[in-house]
């Protein structure tokens, strides 16, 4: 009877460890972790589906994760990808790195941030903004005002070699064409802009009114809003027939031979979801939402009162990597 007892013990602790291995899911973040924990732990309660995360540090700058998902092409470990922005995604997708899935939480979001064949799918996005110094009269309305006499030495902006800064110059040169984006770019040069390390420290430069203003992502300028600092945000090129502000959503992605492909759609709907862009609106990135018509906090705006910069990621995904060359003796000069 006790040697019974046992073998039906030992069948359940076998069957239990069996399920918690079928229940698991691996998911590479760049993300920040502080933002992106939180909604896999909401997820992990919501569903019972355990959660094993993978996060890029500060110091790989999103590439870490992207880098191993590469190595591992072959013998996938991941099964989601959850970027900070689709430049990425895209690469991954001209790899062959990615599988369809086509959520059903994205038939809300405009079709400018999600792939047209389903590889991947924007949602809580960050704008590219001006941060100004509180009391600065006649703002900068436009990229372009960068380029202004009265502005000589006066202004900043991150590193065009790194983060979304290179994306917004590629953009750019996508919208305008070469010869009038490094007129551009010769323009901030002639112009003194003082070139900051991220676009953290710009942020931290107009606060401390050591330049009048900097473009930033939309969370570097909220966070020193909040933290009540002397800086106001602007949404750049709103003007009718202006390029509009450049929008850097995150995006999600399904990983090609997933070992738990049912359970990494599960994940991909949620994140997709309203409820979840609504938790990184609130929270101290203040994402803004994709989806339509949501409940916001006062400094983060509807998506829809934005003049959008109408942009191809793909287009910018392969500008990026061919801009690079330009980029790397424009800043040494």
């Amino acid at each position: 009877m006790i040697r019974f007892v046992i073998f039906i013990l030992l069948l359940t602790m076998l069957f239990a460890c069996s399920n918690k291995t079928q229940e698991e899911l691996v998911v590479y973040v760049s993300e920040d972790q502080v933002f992106s924990e939180p909604i896999l732990k909401d997820f992990e309660k919501k569903t019972g589906i355990h959660v094993r995360a993978l996060y890029d540090t500060e110091e790989s700058k999103s590439t870490g994760v992207l880098n191993k998902l590469i190595a591992e092409k072959e013998n996938p470990q991941a099964d989601v990808y959850w970027a900070n922005e689709p430049i990425r995604a895209e690469f991954l997708r001209q790899k062959g790195i990615l599988a369809q899935y086509y959520s059903k939480n994205a038939e809300n979001i405009d079709a400018t941030f999600r792939d047209s064949e389903g590889y991947w799918c924007g949602f809580s996005a960050r704008a590219r903004v001006f941060i100004t110094q509180k009391t600065l009269q006649n703002a900068p309305l436009k990229i372009e005002d960068y380029l202004l006499e009265k502005y000589h030495g006066k202004t900043v902006i991150a590193n065009p070699l790194f983060g979304s800064t290179t994306a917004q110059i590629a953009a750019l040169f996508t919208l305008w064409g070469e010869k009038k984006t490094k007129m551009f770019m010769h323009g901030l040069k002639k112009n003194s802009v003082k070139l900051a390390t991220s676009n953290g420290e710009s942020a931290d430069f107009v606060a401390e009114g050591r330049y009048l203003f900097a473009l930033v992502d939309s969370d570097d300028a909220i966070s020193r809003i909040r933290a009540k600092k002397q800086v106001k945000i602007l949404y750049p090129n709103q003007a009718k027939g202006d390029i509009g502000c450049f929008i850097i959503p995150n995006v999600v992605m399904l990983i090609k031979g997933s070992k738990h492909p049912k359970r990494a759609k599960e994940l991909i709907d949620y994140l997709l979801s309203p409820q979840v862009e609504e938790k990184l609106a609130q929270a101290d990135c203040a994402q803004i939402p994709l989806h339509k018509g949501l409940q916001l906090a006062s400094d983060v705006p509807d998506i829809e009162s934005l003049h959008i910069m109408q942009v191809d990621y793909k287009k910018v995904a392969q500008k990026m990597q061919e801009i690079v060359p330009f980029l790397k003796e424009w800043s040494q000069k």
